[in-house]
């Protein structure tokens, strides 16, 4: 097949992956106690989906955790030019092979961990910017939280409030976001593209998806 096929293919993977994966999460069908499980769950569903799409026996669909990708720029996540991607993905054939980079977050209510969780959020996206700039074909970031702080809250601190992915807010590119406090948990960030943050919720969980 083509690149363009192999790209298209790779989507319909992981979009029809994530709709599994929140309703399971939110109905009862897996449990997920921490980000980790999250992960793996997330993977063994893509898993099982992708060897699906190996239509023909040179199709062949790989996946790894917690896989080190190299940069020519340093990241910001690792402060290094080797960046762990939580899942990577590799679509291939005889004649070309697509990429997919996910970086996942999970936010549990009785583990708050704020304001730094939004600020991870932003991170992790920034890192995806520059995953797909040195050849990840596609880049997806997926967060799930049963905490409604992070989806409908009616104002964040002035100190934090850069970090804001709220449902229907909307991130436009090059502007600076900044930790105010007196202590910053990390340095400013600037995205690349424009982003709008649309949540879904399901029972009692709520689930973000970006395709960077």
């Amino acid at each position: 097949m083509d690149k363009d096929e192999q790209i298209k293919l790779t989507v319909e993977i992981i979009e029809t992956g994530y709709r599994l994966l929140i309703n399971k999460l939110a109905f009862g069908g897996l449990t997920a106690k921490n980000e980790a499980a999250f992960q793996l769950e997330f993977g063994h569903i893509l898993k099982t989906l992708g060897q699906l799409y190996e239509f023909r026996l040179i199709d062949k669909f790989h996946l790894e955790f917690e896989t080190f990708i190299s940069l020519t720029e340093q990241s910001i996540k690792s402060k290094s030019d080797r960046a762990r991607v939580d899942i990577l993905i590799r679509y291939q054939d005889e004649n070309s092979t697509t990429t997919a980079a996910v970086e996942l977050k999970f936010f549990k209510k009785d583990n708050y961990r704020e304001p730094n969780n939004r600020y991870d959020v932003f991170r992790d996206i920034s890192n995806l910017e520059l995953y797909k700039r040195h050849g990840i074909d596609l880049c997806y970031f997926i967060l799930a939280t049963d905490h409604s702080h992070y989806v409908d809250k009616k104002k964040y601190s002035p100190d934090t409030e850069d970090f804001d992915f709220r449902h229907n807010s909307i991130y436009k590119a090059g502007r600076i976001l900044q930790y105010k406090t007196q202590t910053p948990y990390g340095p400013d960030l600037t995205l690349s593209q424009d982003y709008a943050f649309t949540w879904d919720k399901v029972n009692d969980f709520y689930f973000l998806k970006l395709k960077v």
